[in-house]
């Protein structure tokens, strides 16, 4: 099955390990040296391997076994895909079997789409540069020439040269540092990644960072200014990962450590191995928003270990992930509260595919990506429309205690393999087959679940405990007129957790909007606006905007501004671009902003503002 989304010819020939030796170099801000691949000849007379590269500059092509240089052409761009990079394989390396070894020479561009380059004033110290890497879902090829699919997966090292008093990390294992023998000014770090994974998990960081012990595997790392508030927020590490293991076996990538970045990253969390990056917006003080960390935990099994064959099965990588951080949950808060985040979770699904269109064939499980930048099509759709695929056939085939045998089955048939969904389908049906040959099956519309735009035809119902007290406050909320606003007090939120506050703003997001009158009130007696919790900042900001109360607008361009989380970024100008006396505030404020964001989100916010 090819990949719509690389240019390599990965079904001819196979990479199976990448050495790098790269020169961080912050004045040029591009990566520059060596890429080694290991190459695998699948059929027989290849003449030549093909790989993904993206602005990069290729200096040279070497055959490894006798230094002598190899014939290459990087071709014309594929947009939005890249150059591909077609070099000649030795003779003796054509026909099926064979294997050779060719170096890379090359460097980046400063415009790299997987590498943000921040000035010292961009940094929480002031003092230092900082780089990070953000490779999924095809940026890999802009960082490394390589087979940028998921569907080939490799081991690496790494040498890594920056300059003192910087340290480097990447998703490997660290194997020491040394003085760099080419420049004293410099450290050389050393990586080993003995586990093979896709090329979008390969990761880098340099900057000043520190690191603090939270058990005996994990680590956190930040700049000093925020590691022990990190050590804090993040305690409950461990714990989960025992979890993870109870459900789905061993953790096979030895170090489990977390990187909180600086707050342009675009994501949440990113699931790198033995380096889970995070955004610093999960730093709420009262460790109420770790549950990111459970998701990129969970990854190592699902994504990671098992991975989606291609990126228009996406959906087998973040639908397991999500509904395995809920179990975490659930095992170590109770059930109700798994229950709980599947109820956001159904909310954040009907707002991306209002978002996309109930027609939109990107809100199929299984969408079709040909000619499609990957991260156009990224949104809620695969995490929560899988995640209730998988919680409908759980409770379908008899409840967890049926359900969860399969899933660590599914983990321990598939583990260092990359599968698509009529895979995963076959497997699942041939587990059940006693359920299957009694007709349990009969009833799953599969066509509606993988292969139709909108909502899944199934809602699976929740237990709404937890969310009750959310539901009858919202519903008071949108019942009052602006004359009986004396009936709500502070003490309404009394005993509500963060999580059933951000719940209660979201279901205000499905009602009408509220006057203005009702969000002056409701800030008056609840200090919204003095929360730092970002989800629900985040929420209260939207209900401003669309109450079209200006008090919203200017921190809502400060929340855009000051933090690069797209989950919060898009939505927050979106809503922005559509309240008209704020569109030009709005539009000159990403103008300014845009030098200092990540280059996908500024590339994303640019389309949903309808700026070429």
């Amino acid at each position: 099955m090819a990949d719509p989304c690389s240019l390599s010819n990965s079904q001819a020939c196979k990479t199976t390990n990448i050495s790098l030796h790269l020169v961080v170099d912050f004045d040029k801000k591009v990566l520059r040296g060596s890429a080694t691949l290991d190459v695998e000849v699948l059929e027989e007379r290849v003449e030549h391997v093909v790989l993904d590269t993206r602005d990069l500059t290729i200096h040279g092509v070497e055959d490894t076994s006798t230094g002598q240089p190899l014939q290459f052409l990087l071709k014309d761009q594929v947009a939005p895909f890249g150059s591909p990079l077609q070099i000649s394989l030795p003779a003796n390396c054509q026909a099926k079997g064979s294997k050779c070894q060719v170096k890379v020479s090359y460097e980046t561009a400063p415009s790299s789409s997987a590498l943000q380059w921040l000035s010292p004033q961009q940094t929480a110290g002031k003092q230092h540069p900082y780089l990070f890497s953000q490779c999924q879902a095809i940026h890999a090829r802009s960082m490394l020439p390589c087979q940028d699919t998921p569907s080939t997966k490799i081991t690496y090292q790494a040498l890594v040269s920056v300059p003192k008093p910087l340290v480097a990390l990447m998703s490997a294992q660290r194997c020491g540092e040394e003085p760099d023998p080419a420049d004293q000014t410099r450290t050389l770090y050393k990586f080993d990644q003995k586990v093979a994974m896709p090329t979008y998990l390969i990761a880098i960081v340099a900057g000043a960072l520190e690191s603090r012990d939270i058990d005996h595997r994990t680590k956190v790392w930040s700049e000093k200014e925020l590691v022990d508030k990190c050590a804090h927020e993040f305690a409950e590490t461990e714990t989960m990962l025992k979890t993870a293991e109870d459900l789905l076996g061993p953790y096979v990538w030895g170090q489990y450590d977390l990187l909180v970045l600086p707050p342009s990253f675009p994501y949440g969390g990113m699931e790198n191995p033995c380096l889970t990056f995070v955004t610093p917006t999960l730093l709420a003080g009262d460790r109420s928003l770790a549950s990111v960390v459970a998701h990129e935990i969970s990854h190592s099994w699902t994504g990671n270990l098992v991975t989606n064959k291609t990126w228009e099965h996406f959906w087998l990588n973040e639908g397991h992930t999500v509904f395995v951080e809920r179990k975490i949950a659930g095992r170590m808060h109770g059930e109700q509260t798994r229950q709980f985040g599947a109820l956001g979770g159904w909310k954040d699904l009907y707002h991306s595919v209002q978002t996309f269109g109930e027609t939109n064939r990107l809100t199929d499980l299984v969408p079709r990506l040909e000619g499609v930048d990957p991260d156009d099509a990224f949104s809620s759709v695969p995490y929560e429309k899988g995640f209730t695929l998988l919680y409908y056939l759980e409770e379908l085939v008899g409840g967890p205690e049926k359900f969860e045998p399969f899933l660590r089955k599914y983990i321990e048939t598939f583990k260092y393999k990359c599968l698509d969904t009529e895979e995963w389908k076959a497997f699942l049906l041939d587990y059940f087959k006693k359920e299957v040959s009694e007709g349990l099956f009969d009833k799953v519309d599969w066509k509606a679940w993988l292969h139709t735009p909108g909502m899944p035809p199934v809602k699976p119902s929740y237990d709404t405990t937890l969310a009750d007290a959310c539901s009858a406050l919202c519903q008071r909320w949108s019942q009052a007129t602006p004359d009986n606003l004396d009936q709500f007090s502070a003490q309404d939120l009394e005993g509500m957790s963060p999580g059933q506050k951000t719940e209660f703003l979201a279901q205000l997001l499905l009602e009408a909007p509220l006057s203005i009158q009702h969000i002056e009130k409701m800030d008056q007696l609840y200090g919204m606006s003095a929360n730092n919790n970002s989800e629900i900042k985040f929420r209260w900001l939207r209900l401003g905007i669309r109450a079209q109360w200006e008090g919203a607008v200017d921190p809502a361009l400060e929340m855009v501004t000051v933090q690069g989380r797209m989950k919060f970024v898009r939505p927050l100008y979106r809503d922005l671009y559509g309240f008209e006396k704020a569109r030009e505030k709005t539009l000159e404020t990403f103008k300014q902003n845009r030098p200092f964001m990540h280059s996908t989100t500024a590339s994303l916010v640019a389309k949903d503002l309808h700026i070429q």
